[in-house]
Order: C-alpha cells, then structure tokens, then sequence
C-alpha cells in the first residue's frame, strides 16, 4: 500500500495558544483594571481609555492597509497597547493628547520596525515617552479619585482643545475635596513632603495616580491569572518586583529616615503594572532562562535608582525601556550551552 509522507519541521505538538488567543486573554485582564479606573474617576478615564484604544486601532489598520498586509487588527495587539497606554496616562489627561501618544506607539513604537514581534521597543511604553516629553507639564498634572461628580461631567482639561493649553481643574478638585485624597501622587508626596501613604491605600486604590495604577491589589489578581494560564513569564515580574524591594529595603537600612519602607516602594506608582504587564512582552523581553531574571533584575533596580536619585518621580517607564534595549544582549550572554559542545 503506498501512501505520502509528510515531513514537516517542528514544533510537532501544538498547545493551542496562537498569538490572537494570548493577546485576547491578557485584553481580558485589562478589563477589571480599567473598570476600577473608571469607578475611580468616572467618565474622564472611560473617555480616555476609549480614545487612546481606539487611536490605536485605527492607525494600526490604516498602517496594515497601506503596507499590504492586509488587517492585522484580529491579533489583538494593537488593542493592547492602546489599554495598556491609556492606563499609564493620568485620567484627567486631555483627549487630543491621548490620541497624539497613541499614533506615536503603533507608527514609531511598532509599524516602523515592522509590526507586531519585530519592535525592539514595548510600543504602548514608546506613545507614553514621547508625550512625556512633548507635555510635561500636562501628563504630571492629576485629579483626585471618587469625586462625586465624576459621572455626571467630566474632569475640564479632559475636553481641552487641541493645541491650546490645558484647562485648570483647581475648582473641579475643589468640588471635590476630600480629606483623604490628595491631587499629588503618593510618590511626588514622599519625594518632596516625605510623606508616605499605608499599605492598605495601595491595596485599596484610595491613591492619586495615572489611570490603572491605584490598586496593587487588583493588579496582582489579573497578572495572577495570565500566569496561571502560562500566557505570562512569571519569572520577569517576580524578578523586577524582588529586585526591587531588595535595593530598597537595603537603602532603608542604611537611612530609615530618608529612605521609605519597602513594601511603599513596591505598591507605588506603575511598578506593579509595568512588572506584570509591560517588562512581560514577549517581543521585548529576553528568551533565555537565566536571561529573563537578569532582564527583570535590570528593571527593578534601574526603577529604584530614578526614583531615588533621578529627577523625575517616577522610574518605570525608563527602566523598560533601557532593559529592553539590553534584550539582544542578554540573550546573546545567556544562551544556553548546546549539549555535547565545548565551552568557547
């Protein structure tokens, strides 16, 4: 009986977990982060979060249009960016600004390197650099969270028109007063007051902070799923997370008094959410084993370093950003041994 034979290259076995699958899970795990951000601050980070995300899908497709690749948009990428943009941004941040960082992430952050698995770069990181450098002054301005007409109108530099500089929201915070809050965030607060909120703040989102940053404790959960699934590399945020409270709680000990408690420096600002969600991108972070504890080690210090000696407030941002320029060599310094070769 004579039949064909099909050779075929491998991987043989297949899990069943295509690229569109991974990508709509983790959208999935944004969901619940973006629902607290809108409860928090109602429909000015709903309005930005859609702005951003739908930004993002648009030039994503009109890039895949015109390059022939046809749409791309069922991959879920671009969505993704767009989320996870939008959540790096204060919720008071005006629209056209959203929309300006949100071109810049797919266009240079992505289409320029050739789309989705080439981009050296986490795109949604790139869109946040650059309106951190075009509006400074904007993307540090924050409102404080639950005010009690957030759901009936929006926070005024929301709507502000393009161009033009950003409306003062001092009379719509004071509509909003409340003792506890705040419109400077926990790290601007220890920085320049040497004040620091408690552990159940963070855990709770009652912190002033950029969209999806408020609650650690929603965070955890959601990362908590993806790594359950093995849609995520554990490693890299428990790597960046224990590098992290370990540089601190050593410059803790050393100055108590200047330096603050560990578990401050681990629930503030957007370590949590870029450990979890953004140093984990598999096109900009390392694939070797040892390689991706270096990586997250890189993140966690470098984060800690800028915050404690840099300018700027925060340091997530930059710390991804410069270990994922160190990726290629990172893989390059750990590749593993093939067996039975000699050591160069």
């Amino acid at each position: 009986m004579k039949g064909n034979i099909e050779l075929r290259a491998a991987p043989h076995v297949h899990s069943g977990r295509s690229v569109p699958v991974i990508m709509r899970n983790v959208v999935g795990a944004l969901l619940p982060i973006c629902f607290f951000s809108v409860w928090q601050y109602g429909l000015s980070s709903a309005a930005l979060i859609l702005t951003v995300t739908a930004t993002c899908l648009l030039t994503e497709r009109f890039f895949s249009s015109t390059s022939g690749k046809g749409n791309t948009l069922s991959d879920w990428s671009a969505a993704i960016t767009g989320i996870l943009l939008a959540l790096t941004l204060p919720p008071n941040f005006p629209l056209w600004m959203g929309a300006v960082s949100g071109l810049v992430a797919i266009s240079i952050g992505k289409t320029i390197f050739g789309g989705m698995g080439f981009n050296p770069f986490n795109p949604a990181l790139v869109g946040r650099a650059f309106v951190q450098a075009a509006f400074p002054s904007t993307i540090a301005s924050f409102v404080p969270a639950y005010a009690p007409q957030r759901f009936v109108e929006f926070v005024p530099s929301t709507l502000t028109v393009p161009f033009m500089q950003a409306a003062d929201n001092a009379q719509w915070i004071g509509h909003a007063a409340v003792d506890a809050f705040t419109g400077a965030t926990p790290l601007a607060r220890w920085k320049f007051e040497n004040f620091t909120y408690s552990a159940s703040d963070f855990m709770t989102g009652v912190v002033t902070a950029s969209a999806g940053e408020t609650s650690a404790l929603l965070i955890l959960a959601c990362g908590a799923y993806l790594a359950i699934r093995r849609f995520m590399d554990w490693r890299i945020p428990v790597a960046v997370l224990g590098s992290a409270v370990l540089l601190a709680w050593a410059f803790h000990l050393m100055l108590p008094a200047r330096y603050p408690e560990p578990i401050f420096v681990l629930l503030s600002g957007g370590l949590m959410l870029g450990a979890i969600f953004m140093a984990t991108d598999m096109a900009t972070s390392p694939v070797t084993p040892v390689g991706v504890w270096i990586y997250g080690a890189l993140i966690g210090i470098v984060s800690v370093v800028i915050r404690y000696f840099g300018g700027l407030t925060e340091g997530v941002m930059y710390a991804i950003l410069i270990a994922n320029a160190a990726t290629p060599l990172i893989d390059q310094f750990t590749q593993p041994r093939v067996f039975g070769a000699r050591k160069s």
